[in-house]
């Protein structure tokens, strides 16, 4: 069955997909607000919103979110990312009403006490400690700021440290109030359920949401530079990164399929070359990070602090190569991952209602998945390689973490 699409009478969009042969079913509420809709003063405060969510609401306490979920052998958890917040259960079929009684609760009725804010502040201050600790997280957020400086979409998700103790019950008060409406909200729900009861209870859960005044994000401005955190480590972090294609751009899929050529897995050109023939890293690998206006295409490299001075120069053979020796057994291969990455979602409904809740917010529909993999199927060599060409045409963005990290002319090695 194709998911299908319905509208709440305060318009909430609903995404829904039949799956009758299994016995669960995951629930999501996604919200259309991430750290990219927040001023500077608020960096921060919508991963502290969906914290708070958990720790109490008008008729449960935070002991009772977690044992009401759990009693059930449910899994109840949320994230935030720069463009959205999720919050998301999985429960048997029969305790749907149960899934999505508590999601609606926290989401709508949090009470946000003062003390259980004291302490769920300082839990995230050790989160933020927690990331500074470990490098490999330190290296992204330093791509991202350099990426993007002075602007939303650089800023951490987390917050720093003196921001989130600022924050207030009034400030969560009105952030959720500008934020969360009804037109901001998407549930999507997958697995085994019947459609007019799912519908009927949507409808009493959150069809009292209210519409809110949404503000719009600033647009992102890719600068890009070069960052080097000095750390005594045994390995060098390493995060090279491009300008590249937004969700809506024509040449997505052929991104992803080159990207997966480049290196998307143990076959991919840069496991081969970097690990396999030279032994300059233990992990390398190709991503693409898009968002509704922009994206970006980049390579994590964790190398030796030796090793790392030669990594750059054959990352960059390897890049220049793929303009114009791309050949149609990569592509077919590459193209074969992707598709079979698509299928094998699809037995996952954690995995259905994230890619239907994302599609959502960014195109107003969900995408079938015949008509992915038939845009998956129209890539051919031209269109990899012409996506190879514009990459290397955008300005670089270098983060590195660890020691003796270099300084030499970076831009110069991926001319052609």
């Amino acid at each position: 069955m194709s998911p299908q699409t319905t509208v709440l009478s305060n318009g909430v969009r609903v995404v829904y997909d039949h799956m009758p042969h299994l016995e669960t079913v995951s629930v999501g509420l996604w919200v259309d607000v991430g750290a990219r809709h927040e001023t500077l003063a608020e960096n921060g405060i919508s991963h502290l919103l969906e914290h708070m969510a958990f720790k109490g609401t008008k008729r449960r306490t935070a002991k009772d979110i977690a044992e009401e979920i759990e009693s059930v052998g449910g899994h109840l958890n949320a994230y935030t990312s720069r463009d959205n917040t999720s919050y998301y259960a999985r429960v048997l079929k029969d305790d749907l009403p149960l899934g999505i009684d508590i999601l609606s609760d926290i989401v709508r009725n949090s009470v946000f006490d003062e003390n259980e804010l004291l302490k769920e502040k300082e839990v995230i201050v050790q989160e933020i400690g927690q990331a500074e600790d470990t490098p490999d997280d330190v290296v992204f957020e330093r791509f991202q700021e350099t990426a993007f400086p002075n602007q939303p979409i650089g800023r951490s998700i987390l917050g720093t440290v003196d921001r989130v103790r600022s924050f207030c019950v009034d400030d969560l008060n009105s952030f959720q109030a500008h934020h969360y409406g009804s037109q901001a909200i998407v549930v999507a729900v997958a697995g085994n359920f019947e459609e007019r009861a799912l519908i009927a209870m949507l409808e009493d859960a959150l069809g009292g949401l209210k519409t809110s005044n949404l503000k719009s994000v600033e647009p992102a401005r890719y600068v890009g530079g070069f960052h080097a955190t000095e750390k005594n480590l045994e390995q060098s972090h390493i995060t090279l990164g491009f300008p590249s294609l937004s969700f809506n751009d024509p040449n997505y899929y052929a991104l992803q399929v080159y990207s997966t050529i480049l290196g998307g897995g143990m076959s991919s050109r840069l496991f081969q070359e970097v690990r396999e023939n030279r032994g300059l890293a233990y992990s390398i690998y190709s991503f693409v990070a898009p968002h509704s206006d922009t994206g970006i295409f980049g390579i994590y490299a964790g190398t030796g602090p030796d090793q790392s001075k030669l990594l750059f120069p054959v990352v960059a053979d390897e890049m220049k190569k793929m303009t114009h020796l791309v050949t149609e057994k990569e592509v077919e291969r590459a193209k074969t991952q992707l598709k079979a990455g698509l299928l094998m979602s699809l037995e996952s409904t954690s995995s259905r209602i994230e890619q239907m809740g994302r599609q959502m917010l960014i195109y107003n529909r969900p995408l079938e998945v015949g008509e992915m993999i038939k845009r998956v199927e129209a890539i051919d060599k031209t269109s990899v390689e012409n996506v190879a060409v514009q990459t290397l045409e955008g300005a670089k963005t270098v983060a590195m973490v660890g020691k003796n990290t270099p300084h030499g002319d970076i831009e110069a090695l991926f001319k052609a």
